[in-house]
């Protein structure tokens, strides 16, 4: 039994630096691939830009290359800034209520955007001192409102469902639930939304439209897809709108199915081999038991 417990914590300390050695892996193969595949596009793209550019220079002998490249610089800085700088965008509008509104929410849920940032210093530092109390707020109440509101219902009541009516043990009802949920999670998260963007975004895949709402959800920015580029300003705002919605109760799911995953009991058994670490308690209940067996051993030899 000693022999077996030495066993399991050495596999239970050695699981951690494992765990980490291959977490470092997977970031590197990412990198490499990530690479592999973007950079001769890149190279493509500066090839064809670097032709379009000798070219016009050359039927434009007027122009001067320096002052060319001022004003591009001058004219992608402003449209990075979604600041309107072409004629047909003069009367664009795009620091309104709604407009902040949705750049405060994709801030404070971390997703952040490319075309929405401070520009003014005294905007910088609001949203410094505002971030650093809304970032944990919002995550908090986000949390929260998952466990109060969502987890009993989407979670405790169909395992208890499926333990009293269908009479699977808890274990087995615990892990078919969090299954089906993932399943209606992918569906009504990602795919559905993913068909609805395809269907009014004629230039958009459907693999574009998914990949817009993993980055949507998953709060990792919307860097290269941005969706309504082509709107009009009141569908924009609506989809603003409608994208803020869509965050919020998105990451309340997302949280829902988190918990949901880590209370089935095979996912805690598989957590366990990677927290080694001891409590005080079960350190000292460790060392009585190992006084325990120390006196039988002895008493044992003496008889």
């Amino acid at each position: 039994m000693a022999r077996w417990r030495g066993c399991s914590l050495g596999w239970q300390t050695a699981a951690f630096p494992c765990l980490v050695v291959c977490y470092i892996l997977f970031l590197v193969l990412g990198g490499l691939v990530f690479r592999a595949l973007e950079m001769p596009l890149e190279k493509k793209l500066q090839v064809e830009v670097g032709e379009l550019w000798r070219t016009f220079l050359k039927e434009n002998p007027c122009v001067q290359e320096s002052k060319l490249q001022h004003l591009l610089g001058k004219a992608l800085s402003a449209h990075h800034t979604n600041v309107a700088v072409l004629q047909a965008e003069k009367d664009e509008r795009h620091y309104d209520f709604t407009s902040s509104l949705y750049f405060v929410i994709v801030t404070l849920t971390t997703m952040g955007s490319d075309v929405y940032y401070p520009q003014s210093d005294e905007s910088k530092f609001f949203c410094l001192v505002y971030c650093v109390i809304g970032i944990p707020l919002t995550l908090f109440l986000l949390g929260l409102l998952s466990e109060t509101l969502l987890l009993p219902m989407v979670t405790y009541t169909p395992v208890r469902h499926l333990h009293s009516f269908w009479g699977l043990s808890l274990s087995q009802a615990a892990l078919l639930h969090a299954f089906v949920l993932s399943v209606l999670v992918l569906g009504l998260l990602f795919l559905l939304p993913a068909v609805l963007i395809s269907a009014v975004e004629p230039d958009w895949s459907f693999l574009d439209a998914l990949f817009f709402c993993f980055v949507v959800l998953s709060t990792v920015g919307q860097s290269g897809c941005a969706l309504g580029m082509n709107w009009s300003l009141n569908a924009r705002e609506a989809l603003e709108l409608f994208t803020t919605c869509y965050l919020l109760l998105g990451l309340m799911v997302i949280f829902t199915l988190k918990k949901t995953i880590l209370e089935v009991p095979q996912v805690q058994a598989m957590l366990r081999l990677f927290r080694h670490e001891l409590s005080l308690e079960s350190v000292e209940r460790a060392e009585e038991e190992l006084q325990y067996s120390t006196a039988v051993c002895t008493i044992s030899s003496s008889v």
